[in-house]
């Protein structure tokens, strides 16, 4: 009788040991939030970058199928004018690639980059309003050229953006497939308000490898 009840005690000891450490396992166990992504794209089909778009939508494209299936985005051409060519799911291939053999197939001169920043800020209010996390990633030469007023305005786009980043502190912003002086304009410019982790830039040679460098900006 006295062994059953050593016995008995030795395995009350052990549940007990054993039931504390999986809770205390289970509470330093971090669980990530995940947190939907809404990406705006702002692509250049302008004359200039003419010769560079097809590898920049295949970028798109690529970057598309890395994202959730719950991810939103939207899709802005850059030209003497900027408007919205395609939104909703990221995995809708059908419909992006029909939306830029649509609507990128005839160019025009100039490149309204600033008038397609200020529209892609617009959005990322709203859809940060909706829940979802805003990233910006621009996909051109970054020519300033055609109508000065929507051309970037260098010197008063980090303020525009640190206006945008006080309602968005998340906001991601990545600039691809541009020539090095002009990442490193983007870069010395808006590196002091966005950070090292939320702005990112590549050019050709680099623009898949920042792939996953931009997975991790927006939390993935």
């Amino acid at each position: 009788m006295n062994k059953r009840l050593i016995i008995l005690g030795f395995l009350i000891l052990a549940i007990s040991i054993i039931g504390k450490l999986l809770f205390v396992a289970g509470k330093n166990i971090k669980i990530d939030d995940f947190h939907k992504a809404a990406v705006i794209f702002l692509i250049d089909s302008s004359k200039s970058n003419k010769d560079m778009l097809p590898d920049e939508i295949k970028y798109v494209k690529s970057l598309c199928a890395i994202l959730d299936p719950e991810d939103e985005i939207k899709i802005l051409k850059i030209e003497q004018s900027s408007y919205l060519i395609y939104e909703g799911s990221a995995s809708d291939t059908s419909s992006i690639s029909k939306s830029f053999e649509e609507y990128t197939k005839d160019s025009n001169s100039g490149a309204a980059y600033g008038e397609a920043l200020k529209k892609a800020f617009e959005h990322s209010l709203t859809m940060k309003k909706e829940g979802y996390v805003p990233a910006v990633v621009v996909i051109g030469n970054l020519a300033n050229e055609g109508d000065i007023s929507k051309q970037i305005n260098w010197n008063t786009l980090p303020e525009n953006v640190q206006k945008v980043k006080n309602y968005i502190p998340e906001l991601v912003m990545m600039f691809v497939y541009a020539p090095p002086e002009k990442l490193d304009l983007a870069k010395t410019k808006l590196n002091p308000v966005l950070g090292e982790k939320k702005l990112i830039v590549a050019n050709k040679a680099s623009a898949d490898k920042a792939n996953r460098r931009f997975l991790s900006a927006i939390g993935r």
